[in-house]
């Protein structure tokens, strides 16, 4: 099965994505892709407390993920991969193998710089224009929290 959802959202594992986007995706594995957490077996701990037996949780770095990117998108699991933040998207993007690709944007929060898209997505103007460039690339953009909320493409999110 595909990849069912590649989503950026900076709490990475949390009820939202387990239960909201999980259970109506049929999720079989959950990826998380971020360098600290791929090295922290206590972190990793925590992030699985969170996460249904019947679900697989995985946690690899930005470089194994690109090695396993489409064993992940061929494979027999229903997917769900998920990164902390626009640099890694971007990083991967770059690297070709999101192309073709839908990237949810999810849980982006307030911090200094950022200003308030969305009421779950907020996005420096440099953050901004790296999605768009990704779009540009042929990576499709766009923002959800949930799945039956609306999808904001990213040319409606403004000028950040």
């Amino acid at each position: 099965m595909p990849i069912v959802l590649f989503r950026v959202d900076e709490r990475l594992i949390h009820g939202q994505v387990v239960v909201g986007w999980g259970g109506p995706l049929h999720a079989d594995r959950i990826v998380v892709v971020d360098d600290a957490i791929a090295g922290s077996a206590w972190e990793q701990e925590l992030y699985c407390l969170g996460v249904p037996p019947e679900i697989e949780a995985q946690f690899v770095s930005a470089a194994q993920a690109l090695d396993a990117f489409e064993l992940w998108r061929s494979g027999p699991k229903r997917t769900i991969v998920l990164v902390r933040d626009v640099a890694t998207a971007r990083w991967m993007a770059d690297s070709g193998v999101l192309r073709g690709e839908e990237v949810n944007l999810g849980g982006i929060h307030h911090a200094e710089g950022r200003t308030r898209v969305l009421p779950y997505l907020h996005l420096t103007p440099d953050e901004l224009a790296t999605l768009r460039e990704m779009e540009a690339s042929g990576v499709a953009v766009s923002a959800r929290d949930l799945p039956g909320s609306n999808r904001v493409r990213l040319e409606e999110l403004g000028e950040g």
